[in-house]
């Protein structure tokens, strides 16, 4: 003789799951969308990250005593570059150090400014040192220097700070990097140069 089948009562969804489940599938779909349309604005605009370039330098003067004492003028010319299409770039706390040796000779600053969508803006900086002491190892470099290669070494280094707006993807601010290393004759030649920043994201 058979059993009687055993009816097991069915337990009904909790509608908190419920409404957990939709709010989850919600936002699943939002973050979706969103991602779509950032996207397509990438796509479409094609952002492109401003940057600072040294194009040029040239060591206007420089003196150096016998006893170890060096001063220098130079003429440094710097160029904003906004590359976008559809943006303009906020450049601001630009802070660019000259050094000579691992000496701080020099502090080339400037105001904020903006540079305006596929434009650049140039930063032409003339920097003229105090009397600066050497030490005996850079009296002897520098003597080297002058004797023989005829021509100095001066490192640029430093930050400067960009923000850009661009469509769908907001505002985006970088933290731009500089480190150039400008060898330059002592007969006062300009010497182009290709140096830029490197980013970095905050």
């Amino acid at each position: 003789m058979q059993k009687p089948p055993i009816l097991v009562r069915q337990r009904r969804t909790n509608p908190v799951v419920w409404c957990f489940a939709v709010a989850c599938s919600l936002i699943a779909t939002a973050v979706i969308i969103a991602g779509i349309v950032v996207f397509s604005g990438y796509l479409v605009i094609r952002p492109k990250m401003p940057l600072l370039s040294v194009r040029g330098s040239r060591l206007d003067n420089i003196t150096y005593s016998k006893s170890g004492i060096l001063a220098v003028k130079m003429t440094i010319a710097i160029r904003a570059e906004n590359h976008n299409q559809k943006a303009h770039a906020s450049f601001y706390d630009t802070k660019l150090l000259l050094g000579y040796h691992g000496v701080n000779i020099a502090k080339l600053v400037a105001n904020p400014f903006e540079v305006r969508k596929n434009e650049s803006a140039e930063l032409n900086y003339v920097v003229e040192s105090s009397r600066i002491p050497l030490t005996a190892e850079e009296r002897y470099l520098t003597e080297q220097s002058l004797s023989k290669s005829k021509k100095v070494l001066f490192v640029l280094k430093g930050s400067s700070r960009t923000i850009w707006k661009v469509g769908p993807l907001g505002s985006m601010k970088f933290t731009l990097h500089m480190y150039c290393e400008l060898v330059l004759p002592i007969n006062g030649t300009v010497v182009p140069s290709h140096c830029s920043s490197k980013s970095h994201s905050h």
